[in-house]
C-alpha cells in the first residue's frame, strides 16, 4: 500500500467516523435530562437574527450539540478515566480519594457576613439560639485527601463561629470522634444517617437533654449515586447504601406551603436519581414535623440546609414539633417566625460549605 493510499484511507475512515456520529445525532431523540450528571440538558435553541448577531445563538447551539452528543455519558467516562491514569485527582472541585469522592469548598464569599447575621439574631430574640455548623468530609476526612490538596480551613472558621455568642453545638467534635465510621456518603456531599445521628447527639448535649441510643438500622437502598458522582464525572465507584434508624410511625410531616402531609420518608424517591430526597421529600421552603409521642413537648425551629433532611427523623423523637425553615425558598425574619410559632429554641444548622456562601442567610438577622 502506497503512502498516498494510506492517507486517503485515513481520511475516509475519519469522515465515516464523523458521519456516523452525525447520523446518530439525527436518529437518536434528544434527551431532556442526564441521570448520570443529574441535570437538565440543553435543547434546540430558538433562532432569531438578534441572537445570531449578538452571538448568543451560536453559544446556545454549541451547548446543545455538546449536551446531545451521541453516547455523551460514555465518552465523558472514558475522558475521566484517562485523566485519572495521568495522575489527575480533582474534577470540578471534587477530589478522588480512593473509593471516596470529597467536595472542595471554593466559594466562601459570605462567611463573615453570615456570622454577623447570627449576632443580629441574638439581638432580636430572647430565645436560646444554638449554632451547629457541620464540617464537611473535606475537614473530618482530611487524611483521605490527595497530597497537596488545597481546601478551605473549616476548623479555623468554626473557631470564629464559636465567638458569635450563640450557644455552640460542637458538630465537629461529634463527627471527629467517629471519623473512622461511615459518617459521610462516598459519592454524595451529605452526611449519612449515622453521621446525622452523631450530629443529633451534639444538639441534645448542647441543650442538656438525654441522648437516646442509636436504634437498629434498616438498609433501604444499595444503589445510591449522589451529587459528587454526578458532578465529578467519576462514574465507576461502588454505589452508597442508605440506612434509616428511626421508624416511620406516628410522625407527620406537613408541607408548610401546600398543607399536604406525609411521613418521615418518601419512598418513591428511592426509584429516582436523587435518593437522598427520600428523607422528608427533599428540599422545601418549610416542613413542620409533629410527633405526639416525642420525649418532650418542646417546639424547635431549625433554620437549615439539606443536611437537616436526614437529621429531622432523630429530632422528631425528642421534640413534639420541629419547624424546618429553608431560607433559600422561604424568606422571612427568623426572630419573628420563631415568636409566631411559639418556639422554645432556635437551631441554626448548616453545613460549613453552604453557610459560607449562602446569601439568603441574611434573613437570619432580620
Amino acid at each position: 500500500m502506497t503512502k498516498k493510499t494510506s492517507q486517503w484511507i485515513t481520511i475516509l475512515l475519519f469522515c465515516a467516523f464523523l458521519g456516523g456520529f452525525g447520523l446518530l445525532h439525527l436518529i437518536l431523540p434528544d434527551r431532556t435530562f442526564s441521570p448520570v450528571e443529574n441535570r437538565n440538558l440543553a435543547q434546540v435553541p430558538a433562532f432569531s437574527w438578534e441572537k445570531l448577531a449578538d452571538g448568543s445563538y451560536t453559544a446556545e447551539l454549541e451547548e446543545y450539540l455538546a449536551d446531545q452528543f451521541p453516547l455523551r455519558d460514555r465518552w465523558m467516562g472514558l475522558k475521566t478515566r484517562y485523566e485519572v491514569l495521568l495522575g489527575k485527582r480533582e474534577f470540578h472541585h471534587v477530589y478522588l480519594c480512593g473509593d471516596t469522592l470529597i467536595s472542595n469548598p471554593t466559594d466562601v464569599s459570605r462567611g463573615e457576613q453570615n456570622l454577623d447575621c447570627v449576632r443580629r439574631l441574638l439581638e432580636k430574640t430572647d430565645l436560646p439560639v444554638y449554632l451547629g455548623l457541620i464540617p464537611t468530609a473535606a475537614e473530618i476526612w482530611r487524611d483521605k485527601l490527595p497530597a497537596g490538596a488545597e481546601t478551605f480551613d473549616q476548623g479555623a472558621y468554626l473557631d470564629q463561629a464559636r465567638e458569635t455568642g450563640a450557644l455552640w453545638v460542637d458538630m465537629a467534635a461529634a463527627l471527629s470522634a467517629h471519623a473512622g465510621e461511615a459518617v459521610y456518603y462516598r459519592t454524595d456531599h451529605h452526611w449519612t444517617s449515622l453521621g446525622a445521628y452523631y450530629g443529633y447527639t451534639a444538639v441534645l448535649e448542647a441543650m442538656g437533654l438525654p441522648v437516646p441510643p442509636l436504634g437498629q438500622g434498616e438498609t433501604v437502598s444499595e444503589d445510591f449515586c449522589g451529587t459528587l458522582y454526578s458532578t465529578s464525572g467519576i462514574h465507576w465507584l461502588e454505589p452508597d447504601t442508605i440506612q434509616r434508624y428511626v421508624p416511620d410511625r406516628g410522625v407527620t410531616v406537613e408541607d408548610g406551603q401546600t398543607g399536604q402531609t406525609h411521613g418521615l420518608y418518601v419512598d418513591s424517591f428511592l426509584e429516582e436519581k436523587d435518593q437522598y430526597a427520600s428523607f422528608l421529600g427533599g428540599n422545601a421552603p418549610l416542613y413542620i414535623v409533629r410527633n405526639p409521642a416525642a420525649a418532650t413537648e418542646q417546639k424547635l425551629l431549625v433554620v437549615r440546609d439539606s443536611y437537616s433532611d436526614s437529621l429531622a427523623p432523630f429530632l422528631s423523637q425528642t421534640f413534639a414539633e420541629v419547624h424546618l425553615l429553608d431560607l433559600r425558598y422561604y424568606r422571612t425574619g427568623v426572630a419573628q417566625y420563631a415568636a409566631d410559632m411559639g418556639a422554645d429554641a432556635i437551631l441554626l444548622c448548616y453545613s460549613v460549605e453552604n453557610f459560607v456562601k449562602d446569601a439568603d442567610a441574611v434573613f437570619i438577622g432580620q
